[in-house]
Protein backbone atom coordinates (compact mmCIF):
# COMPACT_ATOMS: atom_id res chain seq x y z
CA UNK A 1 0.00 0.00 0.00
CA UNK A 2 2.28 2.96 -0.90
CA UNK A 3 -0.36 5.22 -0.17
CA UNK A 4 0.34 4.93 3.24
CA UNK A 5 3.88 6.18 2.90
CA UNK A 6 3.86 8.43 -0.26
CA UNK A 7 2.86 11.57 2.68
CA UNK A 8 5.65 10.13 5.39
CA UNK A 9 6.45 13.55 6.98
CA UNK A 10 8.88 12.71 10.31
CA UNK A 11 9.88 15.83 12.30
CA UNK A 12 13.24 15.51 12.87
CA UNK A 13 14.01 18.10 15.84
CA UNK A 14 11.30 16.93 17.90
CA UNK A 15 12.01 13.02 17.62
CA UNK A 16 15.45 14.35 18.79
CA UNK A 17 14.25 16.73 21.44
CA UNK A 18 12.26 13.65 22.80
CA UNK A 19 15.56 10.72 22.31
CA UNK A 20 17.58 13.45 24.35
CA UNK A 21 15.27 13.26 26.93
CA UNK A 22 15.22 9.57 27.04
CA UNK A 23 18.99 9.57 28.07
CA UNK A 24 17.83 12.33 31.23
CA UNK A 25 15.34 9.76 31.99
CA UNK A 26 15.98 8.10 35.88
CA UNK A 27 16.86 4.87 36.03
CA UNK A 28 15.44 2.29 38.77
CA UNK A 29 17.35 1.35 41.47
CA UNK A 30 17.43 -1.19 44.12
CA UNK A 31 15.17 -5.07 43.55
CA UNK A 32 13.34 -2.58 40.47
CA UNK A 33 16.58 -2.37 38.96
CA UNK A 34 17.85 -6.10 39.42
CA UNK A 35 13.68 -7.15 37.89
CA UNK A 36 13.90 -4.89 34.96
CA UNK A 37 17.58 -6.23 34.24
CA UNK A 38 16.74 -10.17 34.54
CA UNK A 39 13.43 -9.23 32.16
CA UNK A 40 16.10 -7.49 29.91
CA UNK A 41 18.37 -11.00 29.82
CA UNK A 42 15.10 -12.82 28.68
CA UNK A 43 15.06 -10.79 26.12
CA UNK A 44 18.80 -10.73 24.68
CA UNK A 45 19.88 -12.38 21.06
CA UNK A 46 23.23 -13.34 22.73
CA UNK A 47 25.37 -13.37 19.51
CA UNK A 48 28.30 -13.81 18.01
CA UNK A 49 29.02 -12.93 14.39
CA UNK A 50 33.23 -13.18 14.03
CA UNK A 51 34.73 -14.28 11.32
CA UNK A 52 36.84 -16.09 13.67
CA UNK A 53 33.97 -18.18 15.27
CA UNK A 54 34.61 -21.91 16.52
CA UNK A 55 32.77 -24.59 17.33
CA UNK A 56 33.92 -24.26 20.75
CA UNK A 57 33.10 -20.66 21.02
CA UNK A 58 29.60 -21.22 19.82
CA UNK A 59 29.18 -23.95 22.02
CA UNK A 60 30.27 -21.32 24.94
CA UNK A 61 28.00 -19.29 23.80
CA UNK A 62 24.79 -21.27 23.92
CA UNK A 63 25.42 -23.09 27.36
CA UNK A 64 25.72 -18.76 28.66
CA UNK A 65 22.71 -18.66 26.80
CA UNK A 66 20.92 -21.24 28.97
CA UNK A 67 22.87 -19.98 32.37
CA UNK A 68 23.05 -16.21 31.51
CA UNK A 69 23.21 -15.37 35.26
CA UNK A 70 25.05 -17.36 37.93
CA UNK A 71 22.79 -19.55 39.80
CA UNK A 72 23.27 -18.69 43.63
CA UNK A 73 22.70 -14.96 42.61
CA UNK A 74 19.27 -16.00 40.84
CA UNK A 75 18.89 -17.90 44.36
CA UNK A 76 19.88 -14.72 46.35
CA UNK A 77 16.75 -13.20 44.22
CA UNK A 78 14.63 -16.07 44.27
CA UNK A 79 14.43 -16.51 41.07
CA UNK A 80 16.37 -19.42 40.72
CA UNK A 81 13.23 -21.50 39.20
CA UNK A 82 12.17 -19.19 36.67
CA UNK A 83 13.57 -20.61 34.05
CA UNK A 84 15.86 -17.42 32.96
CA UNK A 85 17.55 -17.58 29.77
CA UNK A 86 18.14 -15.71 26.56
CA UNK A 87 15.70 -15.06 24.44
CA UNK A 88 17.79 -16.74 21.13
CA UNK A 89 21.40 -17.61 20.73
CA UNK A 90 22.41 -15.48 17.48
CA UNK A 91 25.30 -16.89 14.62
CA UNK A 92 26.46 -17.07 11.28
CA UNK A 93 24.67 -19.88 8.90
CA UNK A 94 27.78 -22.21 8.87
CA UNK A 95 27.31 -21.94 12.68
CA UNK A 96 24.22 -23.07 13.10
CA UNK A 97 24.17 -27.04 13.41
CA UNK A 98 26.85 -26.11 16.01
CA UNK A 99 24.55 -23.91 18.13
CA UNK A 100 21.39 -26.54 17.62
CA UNK A 101 23.62 -29.70 18.40
CA UNK A 102 24.83 -27.75 21.57
CA UNK A 103 21.59 -26.94 22.96
CA UNK A 104 20.32 -30.30 21.92
CA UNK A 105 22.51 -31.73 24.47
CA UNK A 106 21.84 -28.93 26.74
CA UNK A 107 18.53 -29.97 27.05
CA UNK A 108 16.92 -26.96 26.53
CA UNK A 109 14.65 -25.56 23.46
CA UNK A 110 16.21 -22.21 22.84
CA UNK A 111 16.00 -21.32 19.58
CA UNK A 112 19.14 -20.36 17.16
CA UNK A 113 19.04 -17.88 14.89
CA UNK A 114 21.04 -17.23 12.01
CA UNK A 115 21.86 -13.91 9.99
CA UNK A 116 21.13 -14.42 6.06
CA UNK A 117 20.46 -12.77 2.65
CA UNK A 118 24.02 -11.06 2.11
CA UNK A 119 24.57 -10.20 5.73
CA UNK A 120 26.06 -7.27 6.59
CA UNK A 121 26.13 -5.47 3.07
CA UNK A 122 23.37 -7.37 1.55
CA UNK A 123 25.41 -6.52 -1.08
CA UNK A 124 25.09 -10.19 -2.97
CA UNK A 125 22.44 -11.46 -5.56
CA UNK A 126 18.72 -12.26 -4.45
CA UNK A 127 18.79 -15.65 -5.48
CA UNK A 128 22.27 -16.23 -3.17
CA UNK A 129 20.51 -14.27 -0.19
CA UNK A 130 17.13 -16.99 -1.16
CA UNK A 131 19.42 -19.98 -0.58
CA UNK A 132 21.44 -18.67 2.29
CA UNK A 133 18.01 -18.65 4.21
CA UNK A 134 17.00 -21.34 2.98
CA UNK A 135 20.17 -23.56 4.15
CA UNK A 136 20.22 -21.70 7.06
CA UNK A 137 16.74 -22.99 8.01
CA UNK A 138 17.84 -26.47 6.95
CA UNK A 139 20.87 -26.49 9.60
CA UNK A 140 18.53 -25.60 11.91
CA UNK A 141 17.61 -22.08 12.48
CA UNK A 142 14.38 -21.25 13.63
CA UNK A 143 14.60 -17.55 12.97
CA UNK A 144 16.54 -15.74 10.20
CA UNK A 145 17.98 -12.27 10.87
CA UNK A 146 17.76 -10.83 6.89
CA UNK A 147 19.69 -7.64 6.03
CA UNK A 148 17.56 -5.49 3.04
CA UNK A 149 19.52 -3.64 0.24
CA UNK A 150 20.22 -0.19 1.17
CA UNK A 151 20.53 0.44 -2.60
CA UNK A 152 16.54 0.33 -2.80
CA UNK A 153 15.31 2.48 0.21
CA UNK A 154 18.05 5.31 -1.14
CA UNK A 155 16.58 5.34 -4.69
CA UNK A 156 12.80 4.62 -3.26
CA UNK A 157 12.18 1.61 -5.34
CA UNK A 158 9.49 0.71 -2.29
CA UNK A 159 7.74 -1.96 -4.80
CA UNK A 160 10.89 -3.44 -5.25
CA UNK A 161 12.11 -3.64 -1.74
CA UNK A 162 8.55 -5.40 -0.85
CA UNK A 163 9.43 -7.92 -3.32
CA UNK A 164 12.70 -8.87 -1.89
CA UNK A 165 11.39 -8.63 1.59
CA UNK A 166 8.15 -10.88 0.10
CA UNK A 167 10.26 -13.31 -1.20
CA UNK A 168 12.78 -14.00 1.97
CA UNK A 169 9.87 -13.97 3.84
CA UNK A 170 8.77 -17.14 1.54
CA UNK A 171 12.52 -18.77 1.90
CA UNK A 172 11.81 -18.76 5.84
CA UNK A 173 9.06 -21.12 5.83
CA UNK A 174 7.91 -21.87 9.49
CA UNK A 175 10.78 -19.61 10.72
CA UNK A 176 10.21 -16.58 12.22
CA UNK A 177 11.84 -13.91 9.68
CA UNK A 178 13.70 -10.21 11.29
CA UNK A 179 14.47 -7.81 9.06
CA UNK A 180 17.47 -5.70 9.39
CA UNK A 181 17.50 -2.43 7.73
CA UNK A 182 20.53 -0.79 8.84
CA UNK A 183 19.18 2.35 9.58
CA UNK A 184 22.31 4.09 9.91
CA UNK A 185 23.23 3.71 6.05
CA UNK A 186 19.19 5.10 4.92
CA UNK A 187 19.96 8.84 5.13
CA UNK A 188 16.94 9.88 6.61
CA UNK A 189 14.55 8.91 9.51
CA UNK A 190 12.13 9.38 6.98
CA UNK A 191 13.59 6.52 4.84
CA UNK A 192 13.56 4.60 8.43
CA UNK A 193 9.56 4.96 8.91
CA UNK A 194 9.14 3.99 5.17
CA UNK A 195 11.22 1.05 5.25
CA UNK A 196 9.82 -0.16 8.61
CA UNK A 197 6.45 0.07 7.14
CA UNK A 198 7.67 -2.12 3.98
CA UNK A 199 9.04 -4.80 5.80
CA UNK A 200 5.60 -5.07 7.46
CA UNK A 201 3.64 -5.01 5.08
CA UNK A 202 6.09 -7.94 3.07
CA UNK A 203 4.94 -9.99 6.57
CA UNK A 204 8.18 -9.49 8.61
CA UNK A 205 7.98 -10.82 12.22
CA UNK A 206 10.34 -8.25 13.29
CA UNK A 207 11.94 -5.08 12.26
CA UNK A 208 15.36 -4.34 13.49
CA UNK A 209 17.64 -1.67 13.85
CA UNK A 210 21.19 -2.39 12.45
CA UNK A 211 23.68 -5.15 11.73
CA UNK A 212 25.95 -4.04 14.67
CA UNK A 213 28.57 -3.59 11.93
CA UNK A 214 27.74 0.12 10.57
CA UNK A 215 29.27 3.30 12.06
CA UNK A 216 25.79 3.72 13.57
CA UNK A 217 23.57 1.30 15.19
CA UNK A 218 20.97 1.15 17.59
CA UNK A 219 20.33 4.93 18.30
CA UNK A 220 17.04 6.54 20.34
CA UNK A 221 16.01 8.66 17.60
CA UNK A 222 15.57 5.39 15.04
CA UNK A 223 13.89 3.70 18.01
CA UNK A 224 11.35 6.25 18.27
CA UNK A 225 10.79 6.37 14.43
CA UNK A 226 10.90 2.39 13.98
CA UNK A 227 8.45 2.07 17.02
CA UNK A 228 5.73 4.99 15.90
CA UNK A 229 5.61 2.74 12.41
CA UNK A 230 5.14 -0.64 14.27
CA UNK A 231 1.93 1.86 16.60
CA UNK A 232 0.51 2.70 13.08
CA UNK A 233 0.85 -0.55 11.48
CA UNK A 234 -0.99 -2.00 14.64
CA UNK A 235 -3.94 0.38 14.34
CA UNK A 236 -4.18 -0.15 10.44
CA UNK A 237 -4.26 -4.11 10.47
CA UNK A 238 -4.48 -5.22 14.12
CA UNK A 239 -1.18 -7.39 13.44
CA UNK A 240 1.92 -7.19 16.46
CA UNK A 241 5.36 -6.44 14.89
CA UNK A 242 8.21 -6.65 17.35
CA UNK A 243 11.25 -4.77 17.88
CA UNK A 244 15.05 -5.72 18.12
CA UNK A 245 17.65 -2.42 18.38
CA UNK A 246 20.86 -4.15 18.12
CA UNK A 247 24.34 -3.06 18.09
CA UNK A 248 26.42 -0.56 20.51
CA UNK A 249 24.20 -1.65 23.68
CA UNK A 250 26.55 -2.39 26.21
CA UNK A 251 25.54 -1.48 29.62
CA UNK A 252 22.62 -2.50 31.98
CA UNK A 253 21.69 1.44 32.07
CA UNK A 254 21.41 0.95 28.64
CA UNK A 255 19.27 -2.15 28.64
CA UNK A 256 16.60 -0.34 30.92
CA UNK A 257 16.28 2.54 29.10
CA UNK A 258 15.35 0.76 25.75
CA UNK A 259 12.93 -1.53 27.93
CA UNK A 260 11.62 1.80 29.37
CA UNK A 261 10.89 3.08 25.81
CA UNK A 262 9.73 0.45 24.69
CA UNK A 263 7.08 0.14 27.58
CA UNK A 264 6.19 4.12 26.97
CA UNK A 265 5.88 4.10 22.92
CA UNK A 266 4.13 0.41 22.64
CA UNK A 267 2.73 -0.65 26.02
CA UNK A 268 3.95 -3.28 28.67
CA UNK A 269 2.45 -6.09 25.79
CA UNK A 270 5.40 -5.53 23.86
CA UNK A 271 7.68 -6.36 26.53
CA UNK A 272 7.95 -10.32 26.28
CA UNK A 273 10.81 -12.06 24.03
CA UNK A 274 8.17 -12.76 21.17
CA UNK A 275 7.56 -9.31 20.52
CA UNK A 276 11.01 -7.16 21.50
CA UNK A 277 14.75 -8.49 21.90
CA UNK A 278 17.82 -6.51 22.29
CA UNK A 279 20.67 -8.01 19.54
CA UNK A 280 23.81 -7.59 21.95
CA UNK A 281 27.33 -9.72 22.55
CA UNK A 282 28.64 -7.75 25.47
CA UNK A 283 25.92 -6.69 27.37
CA UNK A 284 25.39 -9.67 29.35
CA UNK A 285 28.22 -9.18 30.66
CA UNK A 286 27.51 -5.63 32.46
CA UNK A 287 24.21 -6.86 33.95
CA UNK A 288 25.20 -9.98 35.17
CA UNK A 289 27.92 -7.99 37.01
CA UNK A 290 25.34 -5.19 38.09
CA UNK A 291 23.03 -8.30 39.42
CA UNK A 292 26.60 -9.66 41.31
CA UNK A 293 26.97 -5.97 42.64
CA UNK A 294 23.22 -5.87 43.75
CA UNK A 295 23.01 -8.86 45.64
CA UNK A 296 26.66 -9.20 47.50
CA UNK A 297 27.29 -5.09 47.62
CA UNK A 298 30.83 -5.24 45.49
CA UNK A 299 31.75 -5.86 41.86
CA UNK A 300 32.67 -9.39 40.92
CA UNK A 301 36.32 -9.71 39.92
CA UNK A 302 37.02 -10.82 36.24
CA UNK A 303 37.22 -14.90 37.36
CA UNK A 304 34.27 -15.05 39.13
CA UNK A 305 31.53 -14.68 36.00
CA UNK A 306 31.97 -17.15 33.42
CA UNK A 307 32.44 -15.79 29.46
CA UNK A 308 29.83 -14.68 27.61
Amino acid sequence: ELGWISKVYVNRPAVVRHAEQIKKWKTVKGNWQAAWLLKAVTCIDLTTLSGDDTPSNVQRLCFKAKHPIREDLLKALDMHDKGITAAAVCVYPARVSDAVNTLKAAGCNIPVASVAAGFPSGQTPLEAKLTEIRLAVEYGAREIDIVISRSLVLTGQWEGLYEEIRLCRAACGEAHMKTILATGELGSLANVYKASMIAMMAGSDFIKTSTGKEVENATFPVGIVMMRAIKEYYWQTGYKVGFKPAGGIRTAKEAITWLMLVKEELGVEWLTPELFRLGASSLLGDIEQQIFYHVTGSYALQHELAMA
